[in-house]
């Protein structure tokens, strides 16, 4: 299963170049992570969940420019790894069903009193486990 977002092209993501500057990439991802653990759990009832942890790595590989702003783009997540304190998460950004990047981030749970790495609880790996997907074929 893979959770998904619709995110809004600003103009200010938009660079010289006429296409999404790649930093925006990044704050497209943060988004969708939001609402993968925060909105959409709210909106569904649920309370937000990792709301202690932290990135500790992030990359993104560009596959095809998108020149326009005022749009939004489309962000799939799923989940690649879950480990004992943390998780990977990848991301497929595309626009009118064209693949324009993939991403993937690390993230890992912290502790609010002692600021280290804590292990992820049960209902953490549950709730990854149901995201647990291989990538799909490039488009």
């Amino acid at each position: 299963m893979r959770h998904k977002s619709s995110l809004f092209v600003r103009w200010a993501d938009l660079d010289a170049f006429g296409h999404i500057n790649n930093a925006a990439y990044l704050v497209y991802v943060q988004e969708a992570r939001a609402d993968f653990t925060w909105y959409s759990r709210m909106g569904r009832g649920e309370s937000p969940i990792f709301a202690d942890m932290v990135v500790a790595r992030a990359e993104v590989d560009f596959i095809e420019p998108i020149y326009v702003g005022g749009v939004n783009v489309d962000v799939e997540i799923y989940v690649v790894r879950i480990g004992t304190a943390s998780f990977e998460l990848a991301y497929e950004i595309s626009y009118q069903g064209v693949l324009s990047s993939k991403a993937k981030t690390v993230q890992v749970a912290v502790s609010m009193e002692t600021k280290k790495s804590r292990p992820i609880n049960d209902v953490e790996r549950e709730f990854l486990s149901k995201y647990l997907d291989q990538p799909s074929e490039a488009k």
